[in-house]
């Protein structure tokens, strides 16, 4: 039982990692080429916000129940979204830095051999 378990997890955390639109763009963001869109990725939390804010609106005004599932799946992306943005600055930090240190050694192995 928990190794059937175990693999539906995986299998679910697969098929959401390559096919959910917010794991896309967070895996393209975390690459070094997209290290610089962290911050404005953060700007798609509004429409996220405002899609769980009308839902809700919906739910109080008598809608069906299941609209709770997308609410929780709007605020859950929203806030995936959020944390993307000083993420990607501190990794963006890291990287620049790994890359002027290794300029440098570069630098200075290419002076000792002259």
């Amino acid at each position: 039982m928990l190794r059937l378990i175990w693999i539906a997890s995986i299998q679910i955390r697969y098929n959401l990692r390559r096919y959910a639109p917010t794991n896309i763009l967070l895996d393209a963001i975390r690459s070094r080429r997209g290290l610089k869109w962290g911050l404005p990725a953060m700007l798609l939390a509004a429409p996220y916000l405002y899609a769980a804010a009308i839902c809700t609106t919906i739910i109080g005004q008598g809608g069906p129940g299941w609209l709770n599932i997308l609410v929780v799946l709007f605020i859950w992306d929203a806030f995936k979204m959020l944390w993307i943005g000083p993420i990607s600055l501190v990794l963006l930090v890291r990287v620049r830095a790994r890359e002027y240190r290794e300029r440098r050694a570069a630098a200075r192995s290419g002076e000792g051999d002259q």
